[in-house]
């Protein structure tokens, strides 16, 4: 067997075993954070919840996460993947189902907030995992496969939570209540099969030969070599790294627009006056766009080896296209342009992702990943807030996306300054090493 071949079956393999789980844990995360959107129709008006605090509310789930995001991941270090993971699905599976018990603003925004505490570190945590067992130039496809669990869960949410606030509700329960009932439930009984499925290393995945086990462990130690990967003394030294600071920077607009549009979409589709049914299923659309993008992009930048231009046009192309959302009457084309504008948003987080293996390994890497992502993700509390504020003080949703487009134009620009910064280290990205 040639080493190309070796290669495409070692990763083949790995793809196989490892990421339909990791993206159906994340599938289940990404429902329970994101249908407070649909709950939205019918709680704000039960409980008492303005526009602008629903937006605060929605938002403090990433303030949470922020605070416990490198916590977690070290403890993830400490404790091994499978039992923090699963740690991880209990506390959030149960604290989805608790809001059905809101009440008040108040009430909203202490579960909201412990929900983020309680799922922090889950996908930077894949992240850091997935580098253990994925050469460099691999993972913005590997990566893409994982995030594809984002558009993939809320296609599936979108036409369950319609049906279900369209039904009277069960044990007592309100139809909303019901929803957050129904949504945390899988992942408690996820726990299990996490403890069971999930290895640590390839040293301990008995489904590997020995030779893939020494295949992987040489191409990691190339990649170490090639990219001169920097694993500080300190782990927590990450946590000033300026590559580390700028590339949070740069992924700040993606959450940010993500979850500023995708907690928002409900409202949005509802104002084209159609029935929480029709909402739930046109809320699905966008996301078939972007699972089309995470398709294509990703794979489009390993091939060629290349990531800087690739976001610059994506993310450019992003803010033209949200922009347009807001600017169009017709609901039609509104609706065109915000599933034009998934497509980029959620694919280009994966190109993004692959530029921190370039710079850390090991325990720096677990820290520098979640200070990313926390830092980053700032922007998912900042997005539906900021939407929140600017409607309730305007009447509309444009201004709003309008901002959003803004921070795309954001992006644009951090990209520069990351490649600037990142550039010396990163030159061979043009010349992409193959196995040998």
């Amino acid at each position: 067997m040639n080493s190309q071949s070796e290669e495409s079956r070692i990763i083949a393999m790995l793809t196989r075993k490892l990421i339909p789980f990791l993206a159906l844990i994340y599938v289940v995360a990404y429902i329970d954070r994101s249908v407070v959107g649909f709950a939205k129709l019918h709680m704000n008006a039960a409980a008492g919840i303005s526009d602008a605090a629903y937006g605060l509310g929605a938002g403090l789930f990433f303030i949470g996460y922020f605070l416990c995001e490198v916590p977690s991941n070290l403890a993830l270090e400490r404790f091994g993947a499978r039992r923090w993971f699963a740690r991880i699905l209990f506390t959030w599976g149960v604290i989805t189902m608790l809001m059905a018990l809101i009440h008040n603003a108040t009430t909203f925004y202490v579960l909201r907030f412990l929900l983020g505490a309680a799922e922090a570190g889950l996908y930077p945590g894949i992240l850091y995992f997935l580098t253990k067992w994925f050469p460099m130039r691999h993972r913005a496809r590997i990566i893409g496969l994982l995030v594809l669990a984002q558009p993939i869960a809320l296609i599936i949410t979108g036409p369950i939570a319609g049906w279900i606030l369209s039904t009277p509700g069960l044990f007592g329960l309100s139809n909303w209540q019901t929803l957050f009932v129904i949504s945390g439930l899988p992942a408690v009984l996820l726990c299990i099969p996490t403890l069971r499925l999930i290895p640590e290393s390839p040293a301990d995945a008995k489904w590997l030969a020995a030779g893939d086990r020494a295949w992987i462990e040489r191409e990691l130690a190339a990649d170490q070599k090639t990219f001169a990967l920097k694993s500080h003394g300190n782990p927590l030294a990450a946590l000033k790294d300026k590559r580390v600071l700028l590339l949070s920077l740069l992924f700040l607009p993606f959450p940010l627009s993500i979850y500023g549009l995708s907690l928002w979409l409900p409202t949005i589709i509802k104002q084209f006056g159609v029935s929480d049914v029709a909402t739930g299923w046109l809320s699905a659309i966008p996301y078939l766009f972007a699972v089309v993008g995470l398709y294509l992009v990703p794979r489009h930048s390993d091939r060629k080896g290349e990531r800087y231009w690739h976001i610059v046009v994506v993310s450019a192309a992003a803010a033209v296209t949200m922009a347009a959302s807001a600017w169009v009457q017709t609901p039609a084309l509104q609706f065109l342009f915000i599933c034009l504008t998934a497509f980029s948003i959620y694919s280009i987080q994966a190109v993004v992702w692959a530029l921190p293996g370039q710079f850390l390994t090991g325990a720096s890497a677990a820290v520098g990943i979640a200070t990313i992502n926390s830092l980053a993700n700032l922007g998912g509390y900042l997005g539906p807030f900021g939407i929140g504020v600017i409607k309730d003080a305007t009447g509309s949703l444009a201004a709003g996306l309008y901002f959003l487009a803004a921070m795309l134009v954001f992006a644009v620009v951090m990209t520069f300054v990351v490649r600037a910064a990142l550039e010396p280290r990163s030159a061979v990205e043009a010349a992409p090493r193959t196995a040998t």
